[in-house]
């Protein structure tokens, strides 16, 4: 009886040592900081999500009230129609942050809308009567400050990106990185004047 409680006091003792062992060894290995740096990646990319929706959502009414005003340039507001249409059918989803053909695509649909956005802005620039209504000036504030947001939530997403890509790649929280399935993330290319909103004069 005695020897079988000695027993049952010793594989207590040896499952606790083995718990604290694996504890201090994930600990280590950075299992938890791989963990941290991932939640901080998705969230970065849930706000870029939802500033380029906000502007998306905004193209409808900016259409309407330029087509409202007079027949402008119908060639222009056509082209931002249809970067509009293209970024509303790219599929967006959890799996971008971690497929780089997916981030180009959703990338380079959003500069397409961008460089519409910006061609239109131009050429309203001809037409005072239009810039003068109320309903154009409203949605161009709302458009310059949601324009504004996305650079910032692009810059935020490519930080986090930097530092997760940084821990998935050094020793020992690669080792973490690794038991989790995680490794290095795309992240958005900074091309010739992408660093700085589209124009939009007030």
């Amino acid at each position: 009886m005695q020897r079988t409680s000695a027993f049952a006091t010793k594989r207590r003792f040896l499952g606790l040592a083995l718990a604290a062992t694996l504890a201090l060894g994930t600990s280590g290995c950075g299992y938890n900081d791989v963990i941290d740096r991932d939640e901080d990646v998705k969230a970065a990319w849930a706000e870029v999500e939802n500033q380029y929706k906000r502007r998306s959502d905004l193209v409808p009414n900016l259409v309407k009230v330029v087509q409202g005003a007079g027949k402008y340039e119908q060639d222009t507001l056509q082209k931002v129609v249809e970067a509009r249409s293209k970024v509303a059918g790219v599929k967006v989803d959890a799996s971008v942050i971690d497929d780089p053909a997916k981030l180009k695509q959703f990338e380079q649909a959003q500069q397409q809308l961008s460089g519409a956005l910006s061609r239109l802005m131009v050429v309203v620039e001809k037409y005072p009567d239009l810039k003068a209504t109320e309903g154009y000036r409203d949605l161009q504030a709302q458009l310059e400050g949601t324009e504004n947001r996305i650079t910032v939530a692009r810059k935020r997403f490519i930080e986090s990106v930097a530092e997760y890509n940084k821990l998935v790649q050094k020793f020992p929280t690669s080792i973490g990185a690794s038991i989790r399935g995680k490794s290095v993330r795309p992240t958005f290319e900074a091309g010739p004047g992408l660093d700085k909103p589209p124009e939009v004069n007030l």
